[in-house]
């Protein structure tokens, strides 16, 4: 059997090992809120989370082609199979030792640095498309803060229209609306996270000339959006603690309020065709209402913890992915 064709084999088994995983991993932060307020039961939640995800995994491609093409350009991509495998390997080490841990880090940043830092091993920083990589890294810094400044205003919105309304009532009633706002959330997890797998497929497909477009083809979207929506029926109990919880006391209409902010930046960003990370909005939207609602009531160590991670991703992602491409290029 041609070496190059059970490559491909592997790079198709690890990408969806990697949108298996970031189901897990990152659609906790989906539904935390709705969890951690009892606006949903563990298990209702997980399901219409997978569910949403599928779907929204269904619907659009525009993030899937940008990832195809904009890192780095996979027509010319030099030793192109092994920088894809080394750069899921990367990915997938670094999201499994954050979930161990359970620390919010940002699948998007771990794949996008693998990419770049398995492609830069193989053929030097002229490797990457500047152009598109540069604006996915601008995409990912500014929408954490877009998120964090949309859930105060967002909650300061609420604080104003409710402001005279009975609190028990008030959250009772919010309770109910944030099955849907989380649903909601969920729908474009699924429309922005699994569309990364879909890309690193085509890109793979590309590589090995099996196909000469940055189209996605469909079996690559069905296997990719059922892998997330199996992920998801997992759950991520580690994340959903810390992101439902720890930042701070969430209670359902601050978890409305963030829900409805990070939906609103993931699907803008799907809608431009752009990649997010998923954790930083939702997490950083969390941060804003805390901080609208009561600056004191943010626990910023969890904050601290959690930014920290975020900033060392895409780095530590690249040099594993770096170091896992020279190790494969002995063998491969």
């Amino acid at each position: 059997m041609d070496s190059l064709f059970i490559i491909t084999i592997l790079i198709v088994f690890f990408a969806l090992a990697f949108d298996f995983i970031n189901g897990f991993h990152d659609t906790a932060n989906a539904i935390a809120t709705s969890v951690s307020t009892k606006a949903l039961k563990p298990r209702h939640a997980i399901i219409l989370a997978a569910f949403m995800n599928f779907l929204g995994a269904m619907t659009f491609t525009g993030v899937a082609k940008t990832i195809t093409k904009d890192i780095v350009d996979p027509f010319m991509l030099e030793n192109g199979s092994i920088v894809i495998l080394a750069a899921l390997i990367a990915a997938i080490f670094w999201n499994l030792l954050t979930w161990y841990y359970g620390i919010p880090s940002s699948s998007s940043h771990a794949i996008i640095g693998s990419i770049a830092g398995a492609a830069i091993a193989a053929s030097g920083f002229e490797s990457l498309n500047y152009t598109g990589f540069l604006k996915i890294i601008q995409a990912l810094l500014f929408s954490p803060l877009i998120a964090f400044i949309g859930g105060f205003l967002m909650y300061g919105l609420f604080k104003i229209v409710f402001k005279n309304n009975n609190l028990p009532k008030t959250n009772r009633n919010f309770r109910y609306f944030q099955i849907g706002t989380a649903a909601l959330q969920a729908y474009t997890h699924g429309t922005n996270d699994a569309q990364k797998a879909m890309g690193i497929i085509t890109m793979a497909l590309i590589a090995n000339n099996y196909q000469t477009t940055t189209d996605i083809q469909t079996w690559v979207q069905v296997s990719c959006a059922l892998a997330m929506g199996i992920g998801t029926s997992v759950g991520g109990w580690k994340i959903i603690k810390t992101v439902g919880g720890k930042i701070m006391k969430i209670r359902p209409v601050n978890g409305v309020a963030a829900d409805l902010t990070s939906a609103i930046v993931i699907f803008t960003a799907t809608f431009v065709h752009l990649p997010v990370s998923t954790t930083h909005v939702i997490s950083s939207s969390i941060l804003g209402v805390g901080t609208s609602h009561r600056v004191r009531g943010v626990r910023w160590t969890t904050a601290q913890r959690m930014l920290i991670t975020w900033v060392i991703t895409l780095p530590i992602s690249a040099t594993i992915a770096g170091v896992t491409y020279w190790i494969l290029n002995l063998f491969l």
